[in-house]
């Protein structure tokens, strides 16, 4: 079974879902963070082709750390040395496995997305510091990392997201269109108002991903806290459910496998308490259509989802000061929502599920 994730940021299903995260690739169940606003200033409003291609082959999802790239040896692709002292006639010279190399580590790159780590095929099948055979190395092949030393705030966050990723064995999309504070949002007023008449919800490039990706089940931001990105997402999802009309042939029934979940931290801050409060998010369904509360019970995974937060060490310490702020957050608002819904043992996450009325 397949999940896609939405995340507007770089880090909010890490915060708002690890653990459901956490519980599905325990099970073994596919996982997908979409990341719509992960670019900076000069992002362009399209993806790139590389995108097309980040997440597998066709349009199903490889996990990079689950899977294994052969580490035969590859048949250089290069005429071989035939002249005196230039070694065996079958053996290319050290300068033509190089460039075999080359290529293979930027097709890995284009592949892996120009993530922070890439798997790519080993074509001397000898180990070195610098490239180990898949056997040598418990995630089955090689770490290449962005140099980071002068990276700007987007790199720095997407790097994280990345590592995060990687922690929870889940395949990553960047769409990198801008956030909002490079779309003219200033201030919080603004970040945390309505969007400007003309920045309009990215509808069509997330139901392309979404057709791409063929899950069963796809998450959106409930849009609680009023950030100006979170509502646009959502909205999005609330168009995609409209979209059964626009369709010649029968459309799909996104219905069917749609929830959202609550934004962490901007639930906690709030003291958003569900139902009660679910009003005046004023979530618009078409009509037939209605949330219904699920509750996923991550009391065995509430320590992974910590641990995994630990990886976005900047974004800790903006939204909660230190790590404890963030232990304090993340437990207290877990156990809110528990013993909300009278699940599990102490620690639970909160959905909401389209249904029809």
């Amino acid at each position: 079974m397949t999940h896609v994730f939405v995340a507007p940021h770089p880090d909010d299903v890490a915060l708002s879902c690890g653990g459901l995260v956490a519980s599905l690739r325990e099970l073994g169940q596919s996982v997908t963070i979409v990341t719509v606003y992960s670019g900076g200033p000069g992002s362009s409003v399209d993806p790139l082709d590389v995108h097309r291609e980040a997440v597998g082959f066709g349009t199903k999802t490889l996990h990079p750390n689950t899977q294994a790239f052969g580490h035969s040896n590859i048949a250089s692709e290069f005429p071989v040395a035939t002249t005196v002292g230039a070694g065996a006639p079958w053996q290319a010279d050290a300068e033509r496995v190089d460039a075999t190399q080359d290529r293979a580590n930027t097709q890995a790159r284009q592949f892996w997305q120009r993530a922070a780590w890439t798997r790519s095929a080993n074509v001397t099948n000898e180990s070195h510091d610098d490239r180990p055979l898949a056997d040598d190395v418990p995630t089955q092949g090689t770490l290449a990392r962005y140099d980071l030393a002068a990276a700007d705030a987007t790199t720095m966050r997407k790097a994280e997201d990345e590592r995060w990723a990687y922690f929870a064995e889940a395949a990553l999309v960047d769409l990198d269109l801008p956030d909002a504070v490079h779309r003219g949002y200033e201030g919080d007023d603004q970040l945390l108002g309505l969007p400007f008449d003309d920045d309009h919800a990215p509808v069509d490039i997330l139901r392309r991903e979404i057709l791409r990706l063929e899950p069963q089940q796809v998450y959106f931001p409930l849009g609680v806290g009023g950030h100006v990105d979170h509502r646009l997402c959502r909205d999005a999802a609330i168009e995609l459910l409209n979209d059964e009309e626009g369709w010649v042939m029968p459309a799909p029934d996104m219905a069917s496998m749609m929830s959202f979940y609550e934004d962490f931290p901007y639930a906690w801050w709030s003291g958003f308490d569900g139902p009660a409060d679910l009003a005046r998010l004023d979530v618009q369904l078409p009509a037939g259509l209605a949330l219904k509360i699920r509750y996923a019970d991550i009391s065995d995974q509430l320590e992974r989802k910590n641990a995994g937060l630990k990886m976005y060490p900047r974004e800790v310490q903006r939204l909660f000061d230190d790590e404890q702020g963030m232990l304090d957050a993340v437990t207290g608002y877990a156990a809110r929502v528990a013993e909300a819904g009278g699940v599990g043992t102490g620690a639970a996450e909160r959905f909401w599920s389209v249904v029809r009325a």
